[in-house]
């Protein structure tokens, strides 16, 4: 799989955002973008998600059966990890997980991505008493089971302590080494080798 973006506009709330913007990434790799707040970095992954419409360029996903550019077909290759948590507060860990397993056909097993994000001791605990980096961390297991080669992450280490920014950084270099792609937009070094793209407020 191969990931373009071709001069790429981003207009919100009548204010121009960024503009010219290229990259491209391969299979294996990971990109992340950084730049202060407000330059544009969760707007550019919704571009890429298909959540929002670029003002102008366009965004292209090569695979083997050809050029894809439509936004809606864009996402069903894309796992999203975003600022909210999306945990379910009365269902329990495993009981989330389970869920978002039948919503993306996974063929992860629940326990496996329990165990890789260390939250298998709080597999029967309801989701509202889970801890920020806890939601974190479930949040990192449900894009495990999504099966989507691109990942889009969205701060992937906010409220994480030391052992699960690392438990992240493992993830995205395993997904990576697995033939996947990530794209993160960050405050904080990933703790890989990845490329780096910054944006600069206009």
């Amino acid at each position: 799989m191969h990931v373009e973006a071709k001069d790429l506009a981003c207009i919100r709330g009548g204010r121009l955002v960024f503009r010219g913007l290229d990259f491209a990434l391969q299979t294996g790799a990971a990109l992340a973008i950084e730049g202060p707040n407000g330059a544009g970095k969760t707007s550019l992954l919704r571009m890429i998600a298909g959540f929002l419409s670029p003002a102008s360029g366009k965004i292209l996903f090569q695979i083997k059966t050809g050029e894809i550019s439509d936004g809606e077909e864009r996402g069903k290759f894309a796992g999203w990890l975003g600022h909210h948590d999306g945990v379910k507060p009365q269902l329990t860990v495993s009981e989330n997980l389970k869920f978002f397993a039948q919503l993306y056909g996974s063929n992860v097993p629940v326990e496996s991505a329990l165990s890789e994000t260390g939250l298998a001791r709080l597999a029967p605990l309801p989701g509202q008493y889970l801890s920020a980096g806890q939601k974190r961390r479930l949040a990192l297991a449900r894009l495990k089971l999504s099966n989507r080669p691109l990942w889009l992450m969205d701060e992937p280490l906010a409220s994480l302590d030391a052992s699960g920014k690392k438990l992240a950084s493992e993830m995205i270099a395993a997904h990576c080494a697995s033939g996947g792609m990530v794209i993160a937009a960050t405050h904080e070094p990933l703790g890989i080798d990845c490329a780096r793209l910054t944006l600069d407020k206009t």
